[in-house]
Formats: structure tokens, C-alpha cells, sequence
């Protein structure tokens, strides 16, 4: 695998959490409340609280937190399909 490969999987895995939890948090906010609703709208943290580091003249905030949604999961999914269908 080229390092090309590497870095374009890499964005595209990214890309794919985010937008696929976006759109799943929209189409949540759409539908009835119920299992379905709760489907899209349902996550979970994986990460740690942002830190500040209060310092004389700079402020420093240290964080990493990511929300996973059942699109987010189906999106990164389907880029890896893709990448291993087209690319492999």
C-alpha cells in the first residue's frame, strides 16, 4: 500500500465518522420518538475531557473526544468496502 493510499484512506475514514454522524443526528431529530429514533440518536464517547493549561500569556486546551452514532459506524463501513473493492 502506497503512503497516498494511506493518507487518502485515512481522510476518507475521517470524513466518513463525521458526515455519517452529522446525517444521523439530523435524521434522528426527524423522526417520531421511538426504536428508530433512538437508533440514529444514540452514541457514545470514546476519548478524554478537553485539559487547559492556564500558562501566563497562553492558554493551551488538550482534548480528543469521539461521538459514534449507528451512521457514523455504517458510513466508516462502507468506505472501508469501497477502499478494499476499488483500491486492494
Amino acid at each position: 500500500m502506497k503512503k497516498k493510499d494511506l493518507s487518502f484512506l485515512t481522510v476518507a475514514l475521517l470524513l466518513a465518522a463525521i458526515l455519517g454522524g452529522l446525517v444521523g443526528d439530523i435524521i434522528g431529530s426527524f423522526l417520531p420518538p421511538g426504536a428508530v429514533q433512538t437508533l440514529f440518536t444514540k452514541s457514545f464517547s470514546i476519548g478524554f475531557e478537553p485539559t487547559i493549561i492556564k500558562l501566563y500569556a497562553i492558554t493551551l486546551t488538550i482534548g480528543a473526544m469521539f461521538k459514534i452514532n449507528f451512521v457514523s459506524l455504517l458510513s466508516v463501513f462502507l468506505v472501508i468496502i469501497y477502499f478494499k473493492w476499488w483500491y486492494l
